[in-house]
């Protein structure tokens, strides 16, 4: 059996509770809609400074790898063909000795 009222509205047959439904509902309507928007500003502030960070980091990488490529292609023109110059000293150990004589 299905109860049906002829006329929609509040259950409360009272006009004072029904305006107090309506105060306490506005209520937890605007409570809910500014404590959202504090989440969202503070989610949001989360967002950007992780945002801040990491790009800042990344930017920092790149500079210093491309301070890098400077510094090795400076010295890769300094000699040309990729030699290293340098001196150097031969040096006999025993096993030459023993295989010379």
């Amino acid at each position: 059996m299905k109860y049906s009222t002829a006329k929609p509205g509040f259950p409360a047959g009272n006009p004072i509770a029904n305006i107090f439904v309506i105060i306490i509902g506005a209520l937890a309507i605007g409570v809910s809609v500014v404590l959202g928007f504090v989440a969202f500003v503070v989610l949001g502030s989360i967002v950007a400074v992780l945002a801040a960070v990491i790009g800042l980091r990344v930017w920092w990488f790149s500079r210093k790898l491309k301070g890098q490529a400077r510094r090795s292609q400076s010295d890769s023109r300094s000699t040309p063909g990729g030699v290293i110059e340098g001196e150097f000293h031969v040096i006999e150990d025993d096993h030459d000795r023993e295989r010379k004589g």
